[in-house]
């Protein structure tokens, strides 16, 4: 059997990490078997979807590099809900309902203070069907609840919280559409999973009293089971996932200069045994995927553990793969130069400026411009293949200066910062005549 993932998001807003975290793993899922991933655009909501959202949606997969194998849209595919609503009120699995939002709160509230969970009591069941056909007639339109079976318990075996049981009596008849006929999440998603042939549903753990509803809804379809997984949610540094995370789109993480291989090296690990490990690419990722590798804590997602998975990421992309993101007149010798002293790519530019000027010129005791002076002689008299050890190897003979003293004073002087990349790969880069003028200036 082919394996058949989805992800399914709303295109209300812009994917965050949660989302991303969902994606890439049903992606990674499917990879892992030789599967299908799909991509199911959830847009039943005519009043809150937006187009520019779909894009972003695809834009942000695609700049992360998961390609799906099928795209659906919801909006599309209203015909097939309806015959599948038909046959369950055929069935008797769905009931139209009248109960006004007021009227649903204070029976909820009677309950509660009676101490009982608050079900709800299916009164609209007891509405003779004449009256249920008047009221209609009328245009005193119902919403509509799905119809559990409470005779026997839910039960799965989930593919990361392992045996899973609800007992339907204490759940109430999921509403599945709205008085103005517009559908709500809950059985649209399913009628889908079973038209795309989805086989596994991996989401986030908070989907878990949907998927107990979800299972009879399957099952009143007359379709197969898919297996299910619920993975731990993503909680931020400090705890509980942050508003500001939990809202941060994939396009802040690409402003930043975050590599798309960093999030997918720390994503595709997150709330599983598995270490981080950059040096891994898709395939690789996904051949090491293993639900049974996930734990039931909650996933921690760090934006500083982010940032030093992306330094690692910079610190071995090649020239060819970040050229075109350089500054004009930067070769592969000048990003290998400076990519050991990179968390982002674009901090590459400021390097360059140091490089090719000009810099700001530091304050110096009287004694470092004497030495310095005597430095800009040496170099004009010994610049060669090697510039920085041979000025360096002649000061220390002749001043007796070393360590700190004789090396800070000429990397300040150089390049007007008291820390940076190798100054034997940069100096030959700032070249001769530069780097007699900024000796001589300082």
């Amino acid at each position: 059997m082919t394996i058949v993932t989805r992800f399914a998001p709303s295109p209300t807003g812009n994917l965050h990490v949660g989302n991303v975290r969902a994606a890439l793993h049903n992606w990674l899922l499917a990879k892992h078997h030789g599967g299908r991933f799909l991509l199911r655009i959830d847009d039943t909501d005519a009043e809150r979807s937006r187009e520019e959202y779909v894009h972003a949606i695809r834009a942000d997969l695609a700049w992360l590099g998961i390609v799906p194998d099928g795209e659906e849209r919801q909006s599309q595919r209203f015909d097939i809900y309806e015959e599948a609503f038909a046959r369950l009120a055929d069935a008797g699995r769905v009931y139209p309902c009248w109960e006004t939002p007021q009227e649903l709160e204070l029976k909820r509230k009677v309950l509660l203070g009676r101490g009982l969970p608050p079900v709800y009591d299916r009164a609209a069941l007891q509405i003779p069907e004449v009256e249920r056909m008047r009221r209609i007639a009328e245009g005193d339109m119902p919403h509509w609840r799905f119809l559990l079976d409470r005779d026997a318990p839910i039960s799965w075996e989930d593919g990361i919280r392992g045996p899973q049981k609800f007992d339907p009596a204490q759940m109430s008849d999921p509403v599945v559409r709205r008085a103005d006929r517009s559908w709500l999440y809950m059985l649209p998603s399913v009628i889908d999973d079973v038209a795309m042939g989805v086989t596994d549903v991996l989401r986030g753990e908070d989907h878990v009293s949907n998927t107990a509803t979800q299972v009879q809804m399957f099952e009143a379809l007359g379709a197969p089971l898919p297996r299910f997984a619920h993975e731990a949610l993503l909680t931020g540094a400090e705890g509980k996932l942050s508003k500001r995370l939990g809202s941060l789109g994939i396009a802040h993480f690409r402003e930043i200069g975050i590599e798309p291989a960093a999030l997918v090296s720390l994503l595709a690990r997150l709330g599983t045994s598995d270490p981080i490990d950059t040096s891994l690419d898709a395939e690789a990722l996904a051949a090491a995927f293993d639900l049974s590798h996930f734990g039931r804590a909650p996933a921690r997602f760090d934006e500083a553990e982010l940032e030093r998975v992306n330094a690692a990421i910079v610190h071995a992309l090649a020239y060819d793969a970040v050229a075109d993101r350089l500054p004009e007149g930067m070769d592969a010798s000048a990003w290998e130069a400076v990519r050991p002293n990179l968390s982002h790519v674009h901090e590459a530019a400021d390097w360059w400026q140091v490089v090719t000027g000009p810099i700001a010129p530091m304050s110096f005791s009287d004694e470092d411009r004497a030495y310095l002076a005597q430095a800009a002689q040496v170099a004009d008299e010994n610049w060669g293949e090697d510039p920085w050890h041979a000025l360096t190897g002649a000061l220390k003979a002749s001043t007796g200066r070393k360590g700190k003293a004789l090396f800070l004073p000429l990397r300040q002087a150089l390049t007007g910062m008291d820390h940076g990349p190798d100054m034997a790969t940069l100096l030959p880069l700032i070249g001769r005549d530069r780097a007699l003028e900024r000796l001589k200036l300082a």
